[in-house]
């Protein structure tokens, strides 16, 4: 009996230290995952940016007439 309370304590301990390790490693995971959101909404504003600018250059570009 003794044994059998043994082994289960281990597991115990076990599953508490692997509850742990994975609620450290989705605190990590979340900070991560907003790090790289705030980094592709930063990259869609930049390119947002760029196709506006190059569409008013666009607009500047005078016609060629065709011969």
């Amino acid at each position: 009996m003794d044994a059998e309370l043994k082994t289960l304590e281990e597991k115990i301990v076990q599953t508490v230290q692997l509850c742990q390790r994975l609620r450290a490693e989705n605190i990590h995971l979340r900070q991560e995952l907003a790090t790289v959101r705030d980094e592709n909404k930063r990259m869609h504003d930049k390119i947002d940016g760029a196709a506006s600018r190059l569409e008013t250059l666009l607009q500047h570009i005078p016609e060629v007439a065709e011969e």
